[in-house]
């Protein structure tokens, strides 16, 4: 079966009021003993698997959760076990899973790589949780006809390494389980606790947690794109198409934005947080007329986050890599602590506001709902996507041309003519195996864009610049979810080559505006530490370089016949 669950993290400020609305009169108290297995070198659990044994009030039950959505849905089987064979097993030390269940259930398909046999004889007990469960279920008493149920579960104790108990980790987190009924009562029903108890969403399953906790790590690795689990192909929607994009963005969102809220502030979580929303921006203002169900309220909210993320991590990277490279290269200290610590929001701040942890439940709702009732349901999105993509490369166009003005004969190369985008030419608009780690690799500082479109005034070439970027940047996403719509090789070989171009030139102009960001936070510290004026002259040498690759880089892209 599949199960549909939102899993929060309790703030302390907020517990003691939780709590008194988790244990009423007709919840219940369960002790939750669980044994959970995997290979040595846990390949469940590469694999998204988790598998356990728990002891759920009298009964034992086998467990393995696998699949699903990545972000609310996984397929859970769950197999009541004989409570006398478990009762020896654990007299001799012997309780091990059963993998022979398996076979013709629901999540065989998951398992199929794996010799099940082979895989038993390998599997050990890594860790064990022991966990107090309250329950209770929540009843939607809007309607009389209505079946909608809920089951709320808090759960408080420990994860405990399986061979040496003094390696623990606490448990306190809040799960929403839809039992029955219609999903939207999960949704409302979620977010009315978010708001009340300033609630956290959390992707890291106990079995993830417990994997952390044998490898001594704290979080688990940040999480780049991944254009390969974008679901969408020729024959998608229009509403289905821009659901599948918002998908995709959200997996890359909920894993940082998880480990920022369990107090991560691990410059990788941070940036590819930041990545995932500027992607969602982009495929929501882009793809705003795709469905009617888009919240307008959502891109402030980005765009708001966005920016608080890049402003913290402008700072930090100042002094934790730009600093160290300026004194190996003579340059006199500069102390960015108390910058840093002026900061009015930090990313766990940032990441727990509840207007944007509501937004991250609202854009999840957005992708489980039905786009076959929308009103463009029966319309194939590869006509319209071209025209959008025409559209996004006119304005890039339009802003070079801008810049060219500003720059005068240096940037005459950099030009674009305002073609149409005929249907057809859809096939050469992007590529499921581009490599586009370069974009979302660690090593790009990506800083803020504004997503929303902006007049720039003609004496402000800075402006010019950023804009650039954000046109630059926004039609290279779009043109990567577009990726999957193509089926002829010698149109993804044509536009794997012009992407790549567009990564080039992105990765270029995307130096040029950090290091004028640099030059202008160490000329404005120069002001109270002459320690500064160092930085503010190497940063100002630097940009006259970067500018030069920059434009051959845009010339690459925009003398392009592609469209």
């Amino acid at each position: 079966m599949q199960e549909i669950e939102l899993k929060f993290l309790v703030p302390e400020s907020r517990l003691k009021g939780l709590l008194r609305q988790a244990q009423i009169k007709s919840s219940e108290v369960t002790q939750l003993a669980a044994h959970y297995y995997d290979t040595p070198d846990q390949q469940l659990a590469q694999a998204g698997i988790g598998l356990r044994i728990r002891q759920e009030g009298d009964a034992w039950v086998q467990t393995i959760k696998a699949g699903g959505d990545g972000i609310a849905a996984r397929l859970e089987h769950n197999a009541v076990l004989d409570n006398k064979q478990v009762q020896a097993m654990l007299e001799s030390n012997t309780l091990m899973p059963d993998l022979s269940i398996y076979k013709n259930t629901s999540v065989a398909p998951a398992l199929a790589k794996f010799k099940l046999k082979k895989l038993a004889k390998k599997l050990i007990r890594l860790y064990v949780t022991d966990v107090e469960r309250t329950t209770r279920l929540l009843v939607d008493d809007s309607d009389d006809e209505s079946n909608n149920h809920i089951e709320m579960a808090y759960d408080y104790g420990e994860i405990i390494h399986g061979n040496d108990e003094t390696y623990r980790t606490a448990i306190q987190e809040i799960e929403f389980e839809l039992i029955s009924g219609d999903i939207d009562f999960l949704f409302t029903t979620a977010k009315t606790w978010c708001k009340r108890y300033k609630l956290c969403l959390s992707t890291v399953t106990k079995a993830e947690r417990g994997g952390l906790l044998i490898t001594e790590r704290n979080h688990s690795p940040a999480v780049g794109a991944d254009l390969n689990r974008l679901t969408v192909n020729k024959n998608s929607s229009i509403p289905a198409f821009i659901r599948a994009a918002v998908h995709n963005c959200l997996l890359q969102i909920l894993p940082n934005s998880s480990a920022i809220v369990a107090g991560s502030d691990d410059d990788d979580h941070i940036l590819q947080l930041y990545i995932g929303t500027a992607r969602l921006q982009a495929a929501l203002q882009v793809f705003a007329s795709y469905s009617d169900e888009i919240n307008p309220d959502w891109l402030p909210i980005l765009k708001q986050t966005a920016a608080l993320l890049s402003e913290y991590r402008e700072l930090t990277y100042l002094a934790s890599h730009i600093e160290p490279d300026l004194q190996q290269q003579g340059a006199p200290i500069v102390d960015w602590t108390a910058d840093i610590d002026a900061l009015k929001m930090t990313p766990k701040d940032t990441v727990s506001a509840n207007d944007f942890q509501l937004t991250l439940l609202e854009l999840i709702a957005f992708t489980m709902s039905d786009p076959s009732l929308e009103p463009q349901a029966d319309k194939p999105v590869i006509d319209k996507l071209a025209k959008t993509l025409s559209k996004q490369y006119a304005k890039l166009g339009k802003t070079a041309q801008m810049l060219q003005s500003k720059k005068g004969a240096d940037f005459d190369s950099i030009t674009i003519e305002n073609n149409d985008l005929k249907n057809k030419a859809l096939e050469s608009v992007g590529s499921k195996d581009i490599d586009s780690g370069s974009i979302n690799s660690k090593n790009v500082d990506v800083e803020n864009d504004d997503i929303e479109n902006i007049d720039i005034d003609d004496n402000d070439e800075e402006q010019a610049i950023h804009e650039l970027h954000h046109q630059l940047t926004t039609l290279l996403y779009i043109s990567e979810f577009a990726a999957p719509l193509l089926d002829k090789k010698k149109s993804k070989k044509k536009t794997k080559r012009w992407l790549k171009r567009v990564v080039k030139a992105q990765t270029a102009l995307n130096q040029y505006r950090n290091h004028l960001t640099y030059q202008q936070c160490y000329q404005l510290k120069s002001e109270t530490d002459i320690n500064a004026l160092y930085g503010a002259g190497w940063f100002a040498a630097m940009l006259a370089i970067d500018y030069k690759h920059t434009e051959k880089c845009l010339a690459k892209v925009t003398d392009s016949s592609i469209f």
